[in-house]
């Protein structure tokens, strides 16, 4: 047994067909997790099981599509988990919406939901679901994928920024909740990851020259690099840890 071996344990990971969620899974699984893949689209999630399960074995991975926009969609990633695993033991809460750049003065009703809703509501939902069977077993480890755009203002992703410090709130508010059950619900805030969720920032030659010049590390991440903070605190490794936002970021925020 290593600090950081997560045999026997089961990962759910939301938005896990690509970027930091994908990532996330494929190093879950390295360290001996069973993964449940989901995103909105079947095919892009089977693709990533298929490689998790030829390189580590059949049924290390497996594949529930979910929209989390849809609270049923929520309940039935769970419930098939449940059936098929029989129990969660990491929540990693990954996917996110961002659908305007721009002033905060010119986004849309709908847009701005759209926001809340997907990346703190969502949130919020999945927990309550899944949460109640690692109080029972007193064992779990939640994790919200929120950004450095929580703990910072922006001209153009406003909106998504306090989405993300609502997910650090969260935490917080659901560590001293669940923590009395063994339960840790802790963020990871990620800095500009070279992802195509982010691919409007990083794509912007002019921008991606300001943010290196400004980044102590002077390059922005990888989907890799968050991975392994992931591993951390589902892990043994990160058992008094709890309520926390681990900032990944090259530097930018000092």
């Amino acid at each position: 047994m290593t600090l950081f071996d997560l045999s026997g344990q089961v990962a759910v990971i939301t938005g896990s067909s690509r970027g930091i969620g994908r990532a996330i899974a494929e190093r879950l699984a390295e360290h001996g997790a069973r993964v449940v893949i989901s995103s909105r689209k079947a095919a892009p999630c089977a693709e990533v099981a298929d490689a998790i399960n030829a390189k580590h074995g059949a049924g290390r991975a497996i594949v529930v599509p979910a929209n989390i926009s849809s609270k049923d969609d929520l309940q039935r990633l769970v419930d098939e988990t449940m059936r098929q695993f029989g129990r969660i033991d990491v929540l990693v809460c990954n996917a996110a919406s961002n659908p305007y750049y721009g002033p905060q003065a010119g986004i849309s009703d709908d847009q701005f939901r759209k926001i809340l809703d997907n990346n703190i509501v969502a949130n919020h939902w999945l927990i309550a679901m899944a949460a109640p069977q690692m109080v029972a077993r007193r064992a779990g480890s939640i994790i919200i994928v929120s950004s450095i755009g929580g703990l910072r203002g922006s001209p153009i992703i406003g909106a998504y920024c306090i989405s993300k410090a609502a997910d650090m709130q969260m935490a917080r508010n659901l560590a001293v909740e669940y923590g009395p059950h063994n339960v840790r619900v802790n963020c990871i805030a990620p800095g500009l990851i070279r992802t195509d969720f982010a691919r409007a920032l990083w794509e912007d030659e002019a921008m991606l020259a300001q943010r290196n010049a400004t980044t102590p590390l002077r390059r922005i991440g990888e989907p890799d690099e968050i991975a392994g903070a992931a591993v951390f605190l589902a892990s043994q490794a990160g058992s008094f840890m709890t309520g926390q936002s681990l900032v990944i970021d090259g530097g930018v925020t000092i």
